[in-house]
This record gives structure tokens, sequence and C-alpha cells, in this order.
């Protein structure tokens, strides 16, 4: 059994300059979590294969292709490879979510 904890992964750089975290990454699939803060927000992009999300705590904004959505907690969300999407957190409490891709995409996502 492999246990791999929250706290102990480092915070990613990415371009988007919030707190992600890698806790799974093989071939078959990537799980992250992401953690925004108030008036936090990723970049749109598009990712090279489908995504879902998972909101664990607070209440972050999907934006998939036209359409945007509050999302409250315990809610599965699907976005479909190629298509424009990002996250941002208008309420003023923090939002994590968990963020997996399938399959682990071979080319990097493209921020828009």
């Amino acid at each position: 059994m492999k246990i791999i904890k929250y706290h102990d992964q480092v915070v990613k750089e990415t371009p988007h300059k919030v707190d992600v975290r890698e806790m799974y990454s093989t071939e078959s699939a990537t799980a992250t979590i992401i953690t925004l803060r108030s008036g936090e927000s990723l970049k749109p992009h598009k990712t090279p294969v489908d995504v879902f999300f998972f909101i664990f705590e607070g209440y972050p904004t999907i934006h998939i292709g036209e359409e945007s959505e509050v999302c409250e907690i315990d809610s599965l969300v699907e976005s479909p490879a190629n298509v424009v999407h990002f996250l941002s957190n208008n309420s003023d409490k923090v939002a994590r979510i968990l963020v997996v891709k399938a399959p682990r995409p071979k080319i990097l996502s493209k921020v828009l």
C-alpha cells in the first residue's frame, strides 16, 4: 500500500500561480488537488484529455466552454478534452478541488 499525504506534497510551479499539488501520476491517469483562495483563478486553458473535477471544499465556479456554474461540495464535473476550461473562486471561502486527467496527457495543456 502506498499512502500519499496532501501536506507532504510540494506546491507545483504552474502558469496559474495557485496552490497545485500532484497526488498521483501514472501512465493511466493523474490526480492533483488545487486550492483556490478567495479571488484566485486558473487561466483559461485546453487539456488534450478528458478531465473531471471533484469539489470537496468551498464553492468554486467551474467554467467549461460557454458554461459557468458555481459548484457545491461533493459535486463532480466532467470536462471533455480540447475544450477551454478554468476554475475560479469568487466566494469568501477557500475552495479545494480534486482534478483527475485520464489518460495522463502526453503533451502539456495549452494556456490561452
